[in-house]
């Protein structure tokens, strides 16, 4: 999305990333980014909870208001209601992609614990 955001960006469209890797979406060049502490695959919230999700997306979109600037890094003040760890988010079912790689992505795994 930050790509997408700075070629925006340079066309005249503002654009503003939600993320809840803030830090590192400013490092990478991301224009505007609004900052969450929400678990990954949870940028606006619970499935369902449609006020709380508005409330995440209308704190966003004040990112517009707030920066005059990209480069900008705006941090929402939500938090997530229980331990991101605990949160169950992962789909019933392993993605494909994620199938296909998911020896390799051990492997890694492996390797780098072998390493500390």
């Amino acid at each position: 999305m930050g790509l997408v955001a700075r070629f925006l960006e340079a066309d005249g469209i503002v654009t503003v990333i939600l993320t809840p890797v803030p830090e590192f979406a400013r490092k990478v060049g991301m224009p505007r980014v609004a900052g969450i502490e929400y678990p990954f695959g949870r940028p606006v919230g619970e499935v369902h909870d449609i006020k709380g999700q508005r409330e995440v997306l209308m704190s966003a979109l004040q990112v517009f208001e707030e920066t005059r600037k990209p480069g900008t890094v705006v941090h929402l003040p939500f938090t997530w209601h229980e331990d991101p760890r605990k949160t169950n988010w992962h789909p019933p079912e392993i993605s494909p992609i994620i199938k296909l790689f998911l020896g390799d992505v051990k492997k890694a795994g492996s390797d780098a614990r072998k390493k500390e």
